[in-house]
């Protein structure tokens, strides 16, 4: 396994499991950025911000978690694919509404982009507005 491979794993498993920047900053460069095309994520331009959103959400998607479907290393491009599904159910305080119960399934992607052995930029594509639908939130 590559060296950008393993440090992508390690970054996508602490942004996954809600460790915020805390746990992800070794694995990137402080000024890493974040973009998507994503209605739930605008405004957050930085990986540190969206690692924090990420350890907010699972305070009131407690259950929330992560299925690995692949992993690809682009060795040229210097990047790493993680193709995952997220599942959780809405049933922690806070978020945008009292706890619905409903529960989501859904794709995502991450494209980490490396240099060196530190991300300096990463983009999710999500179809943020069927987990919103899904989880009772739209």
């Amino acid at each position: 396994m590559s060296d950008i491979a393993r440090v992508a794993k390690a970054f996508f498993d602490a942004c996954e499991t809600g460790g915020g920047w805390e746990a992800c900053e070794r694995y990137c460069t402080p000024d890493a950025t974040f973009a998507a095309q994503a209605d739930a994520l605008a405004g957050i331009t930085s990986l540190r911000d969206y690692t924090e959103w990420m350890k907010g959400l699972l305070t009131f998607v407690p259950d929330g978690r992560y299925e690995v479907k692949s992993f690809a290393t682009d060795e040229e491009r210097r990047n790493v694919a993680a193709y995952g599904i997220f599942r959780g159910t809405h049933t922690g305080e806070g978020g945008p509404c009292p706890p619905t119960g409903k529960s989501t399934s859904i794709d995502y992607v991450y494209v980490m982009q490396f240099e060196g052995d530190r991300i300096v930029g990463m983009t999710k594509i999500w179809n943020d507005a069927q987990a919103v639908r899904e989880l009772g939130w739209g």
